[in-house]
């Protein structure tokens, strides 16, 4: 007799539907299996067949830390692009890349933590090269292209599941996990949450990751949002995967909870389902859920449901069908899009009529940038590289392109007199990252190196102030100074990185001369036998800091006006490094180029007007551009950076880039970092008044277009609009028309004008072509507070079709038919205290820990908050309010004295331990009414009775 073969279990079954096989794959797994899957690292479960799983690979603009692969231009340069198609291919190419790679090396993951949709709202936010827009609709179109790409199109099975980072209201590194962002009902619904609802409901999403930071006081790992919004979006299991450390931070930085059992349940509860902690030891986590279910904070259907939709996606994947695509990496097909992408990119800001550049110009090629190809912590290691200067080198000829880099060339001599050295080094070219790493951040330094010593004639070495005193010194090999775990000073690293840099020092004064501190260990440089290192902290040791006199052997100004002095025209390519002064874990303090590279720039200008300035960075500077010929700005651009930049000077293609955010003038524009009420605050282009340094759409072009035939229509809910574009200009060129809406006479605030869609369009000298739009009238809701939900306002509406937010071309206003306003039904309803129409000194904060919102003074202010158009109908006699802490509350009416003033006896036992208060108010008909609140009070809500 021979055994029979095992039927097959049904979630090997690929002719059953998803849910089916996940039910049964569930059912087979035990309790200690299904808890073990909760980590990042899920194990395998062997006697079952099912592999190990890693949520989370690193893909916002290329395969990021596994080592070489395609990178393409930072995520703020796919959006100047404003091409959601092109867009959606470098998507494509990237899930592609993931699944060659994936080939080769198991660590390379196929749940993709990107794109990020975190809209852009100030510019100091030290993460702006990561997102896309300040705009949520432009934000929604690249990151839905984005995603489209990733997930592939098999009908089936998706080449990558992309995780939207990060959820919710994030915009700043400074206390990231700690701070609270205060976002009003009309924002939440009408910025923050649109750009990742309209991104979800296109449908290829596969999850979220929240962010550290909480929001109206309540970390966004336990967010009521994740239920309420997030999964009533889609019918699709959406993974939600914690961001790094973050479950722990509950507990440890934020204070939220006791108990990392109650913390752990909690995120569990609210919609978390994968726990990124502790990296690959999932012991931790693991221990916490176990502890949970067995004290009763969750139960077996609790682990069960997030379970499922780690499932939902694996299968998605292919996962337990032998599904599996081969990929593609580093074709000529992505190497082209890469170059394309960094082309379509390029934003001109200014032209007098400088460029193109002519043919025979005589070019000087200055600034810190210009041959550099500089990476950020989220792009892969570069396979193929293209600086600025290499790029005009292959366009206009070396012989036609002097060079001058602006740094400053030094010598530090110590204080017996001998001068640093860097000692003659037999090694490879490490870069790093090219090995790739789980976790870049444990990267470590080279040891294999000698350390600096000193000597009598020392070297000179290469020095950029990056910004506000922050240094970096390079060897004359190219390698910059680094410090390694033994704390020695080394040429060791091929470009300043890593999480936490070890390539920046300050100097600091110190009698005659100068005590050099190294930034990433805090500590100072000391010259010791063994060679020059960063002296112990032992104040017992012999290893004293160093006082070094700083020679300067050649100011980097000096060698710019040298060369741009001899030339038809001088190109100054300046901007930032990613990992410096404005990356993760820090915000930008300012929006002015460094002080080093004004002074580069002002020495180019005075010795040559012929001066074209290049911003190559992961953010917006305010620039004086009165002076320069020309401007132009492109994100960090990838591998093909160079290359595209050249061709774009040389008029080989016009430039069609549009800038995704506004570009303020001065640093006195901006609202604080923390404010995030862009209603209140009047922030993006959106309620901006001022007049901006470059506007939000904006981006000039070799050509020029004439717009004409402006229609519209409304059908069937929504909004048609059409015009026609024409090509008045000479060269072939790409334009993008924009159309903005602004509602004429609104109740509330509105938009002085909204981006409702866009449309990027090629078009040879003359040729006409017919641009339609289709807007959804839903678009054009705002939320009610009086009723809690979006509502269409009846009424006329603007329509502006044209090539920026301020360029404006043509106008047509329609009339819409809504529903009108009603007043605030408050004898029925009440007012929830952080449904006001306008605030001043409030902040909102968790009414519980699970759910609601409560209002309260911001420290050492008193808070006043209106709601408008209150209903008492024939009338009421009384006011309560729902309070918890000390202080008062004043209630008045149309701005009136107070009539009634509420405060506990005695101050509540928590901040949510909620007492209610009466007090005698007689009013009938509509009024506003106006609340003042004193002390540190929080106000849940406010009733009329009688």
């Amino acid at each position: 007799m021979t055994a029979q073969t095992p039927p097959t279990p049904p979630f090997r079954d690929p002719q059953l539907p998803f849910a089916k096989r996940i039910d049964d794959l569930l059912s087979r797994l035990t309790l200690d299996e299904k808890t073990a899957f909760l980590h990042q690292f899920a194990p395998a479960v062997e006697r079952l067949g099912v592999a190990a799983f890693r949520t989370g690979q690193e893909a916002l603009h290329g395969v990021a830390w596994m080592g070489p692969a395609t990178v393409f231009p930072q995520a703020v340069g796919l959006a100047a692009s404003w091409n959601t198609e092109l867009v959606r291919q470098v998507g494509d190419a990237v899930s592609k890349e993931v699944r060659a790679m994936r080939a080769r090396d198991d660590r390379v993951g196929l749940n993709v933590w990107s794109p990020t949709v975190n809209l852009l709202r100030h510019p100091l936010w030290g993460r702006n090269e990561e997102g896309y827009s300040e705009d949520p609709k432009l934000t929604s179109a690249i990151a839905t292209a984005y995603t489209h790409g990733l997930r592939g199109d098999h009908p089936t099975y998706w080449r990558t599941a992309p995780v939207l980072k990060h959820w919710l209201a994030h915009n700043n590194e400074t206390d990231r996990a700690t701070s609270s962002s205060s976002v009003r009902p009309r924002v939440l619904h009408e910025y923050d949450l649109r750009a990742f609802r309209e991104t979800v409901e296109a449908g290829a999403v596969a999850g979220v990751m929240p962010a550290y930071n909480l929001v109206n006081g309540r970390p966004n790992h336990v967010s009521p949002y994740l239920r309420e919004q997030l999964r009533a979006w889609t019918d699709e299991d959406l993974l939600v995967c914690s961001d790094a450390g973050a479950p722990s931070n509950l507990v440890d930085f934020e204070h939220y909870f006791d108990t990392h059992e109650e913390a752990t349940a909690a995120s569990l509860l609210a919609g978390v389902d994968s726990f990124t902690d502790h990296g690959t030891d999932s012991s931790l986590i693991v221990g916490r859920l176990k502890k949970a279910y067995e004290q009763g904070l969750l139960s077996e259907a609790d682990i069960d449901t997030a379970v499922r939709r780690q499932l939902s996606v694996r299968f998605r994947l292919g996962e337990f069908d032998g599904y599996d695509e081969p990929g593609a990496y580093d074709t000529p097909e992505h190497r082209a899009l890469a170059q394309e992408a960094a082309e379509q990119a390029v934003v001109l800001l200014r032209n007098d009529g400088v460029l193109p550049l002519a043919p025979d110009t005589r070019l000087a090629v200055v600034g810190l940038l210009a041959d550099e190809c500089k990476l950020d912590w989220y792009s892969g290691t570069l396979i193929h590289r293209s600086t600025p200067l290499e790029g005009l080198y292959e366009r206009f000829g070396a012989e036609r392109v002097e060079f001058a880099e602006g740094v400053d060339r030094v010598r530090l001599r110590t204080s017996t007199g001998a001068f640093l050295h860097v000692p003659a080094a037999d090694a490879d070219d490490e870069v790093r990252g090219a090995e790739g790493a789980l976790d870049p951040a444990l990267l470590a330094g080279r040891t294999d190196l000698p350390p600096l010593t000193t000597d009598p004639t020392g070297t000179e070495l290469a020095l950029v102030d990056w910004g506000e005193g922050l240094l970096t010194l390079r060897a004359p090999d190219g390698r910059y100074l680094s410090v390694a775990e033994d704390g020695y000073v080394r040429a060791a690293a091929d470009q300043p990185g890593g999480w936490v840099v070890q390539e920046t020092f300050r100097l600091e004064p110190h009698e005659n001369g100068h005590l050099l501190r190294h930034v990433g260990t805090g500590r100072h440089i000391s010259v010791v036998a063994g060679g020059v290192k960063v002296a112990d902290e032992n104040p017992e040791t012999s290893e004293t800091p160093e006082i070094f006199e700083l020679i300067i052997a050649e100011h980097g100004r000096d060698a710019v006006a040298r060369v741009a002095a001899e030339a038809d025209v001088v190109l100054v390519i300046a901007g930032n490094d990613p990992h410096l002064c404005g990356r993760e874990t820090e915000d930008r303090t300012t929006l002015a180029l460094p002080a080093h590279q004004e002074g580069l720039l002002r020495a180019a200008r005075t010795a040559n007007p012929n001066t074209v300035l290049a911003l190559v960075s992961a953010y917006p500077y305010a620039v004086e551009p009165g002076p320069l010929r020309a401007v132009l700005w492109t994100a960090h651009g990838g591998q093909a950076a160079g290359t595209a930049l050249a061709r774009v000077l040389a008029g080989d293609v016009s430039p069609a880039g549009r800038l995704p955010q506004t570009w303020y003038a001065d640093d006195a524009d901006l609202p604080d970092l923390l404010d995030y009420d862009v209603i209140g605050g009047r922030q993006t282009y959106l309620y901006y008044e001022g007049t901006p340094l470059f506007p939000f759409g904006h981006g000039l072009s070799y050509a020029s277009f004439a717009y004409a035939d402006l229609n519209s229509r409304v059908e069937e809910g929504t909004l048609h609009v059409s015009c026609t574009v024409t090509n008045t200009g000479d060269v072939t060129a790409d334009e993008v028309a924009q159309l903005y809406t602004r509602a004429v006479d609104p109740s509330v605030p509105r938009p002085r004008r909204q981006l409702a869609a866009h449309r990027r369009v090629t078009l040879t000298p003359g040729e006409r072509t017919g641009v339609d739009f289709e807007v959804p009238l839903s678009e054009l809701e705002f939320w009610d507070v009086a009723q809690g939900r979006l509502r269409l306002e009846p009424g006329p509406y603007d329509l502006l079709v044209g090539a920026s937010s301020e360029d404006i071309r043509l106008r047509a206003t329609v009339v819409l038919d809504g529903e009108p306003g009603t007043p605030r039904a408050v004898t029925e309803r009440g007012l929830d205290g952080a449904d006001f129409d306008e605030q001043s000194g409030a902040e909102i904060v968790d009414r519980t820990r699970t759910t609601g919102d409560a209002v309260t003074p911001a420290p050492d202010r008193t808070a006043e908050l209106l709601y408008r158009a209150c209903d008492f109908g024939p009338g009421v006699t009384e006011v309560t309010v729902t309070v918890a802490g000390e202080g008062t509350v004043e209630v008045s009416l149309d701005g009136g004295p107070a009539t009634a003033a509420l405060s506990p006896r005695t101050p509540t036992s928590g901040p949510y331990d909620y007492v209610t208060l009466a007090a005698g108010l007689t009013a009938s008909g509509v009024h506003d009414v106006h609340l003042r609140l004193r002390g540190p009070l929080r106000l849940a809500h406010v009733g009329f009775s009688g």
